[in-house]
């Protein structure tokens, strides 16, 4: 048996939690996930509680969840 790739329609994509910095943002930022609205809130909170996070958003202009 080959190691074929499954399909990707039903794989969500889970945000990583730490932005890499990168430009283009991958799939999996947080950043570009919260921007896309693919974004879960109460994931947005914990993830962006990192100051680290935090600083990267601010400079992407986006608005955090309060929290």
């Amino acid at each position: 048996m080959s190691k074929g790739k499954k399909g990707k329609k039903g794989k969500k994509l889970v945000p990583k939690k730490k932005c890499c910095k990168s430009t283009p943002r991958c799939k999996r930022c947080p950043i570009r996930m919260l921007a896309d609205g693919r974004l879960d809130p109460a994931d947005a909170k914990e993830i962006f509680q990192k100051a680290r996070n935090r600083k990267q958003a601010k400079k992407a202009h986006l608005d955090l969840p309060q929290g």
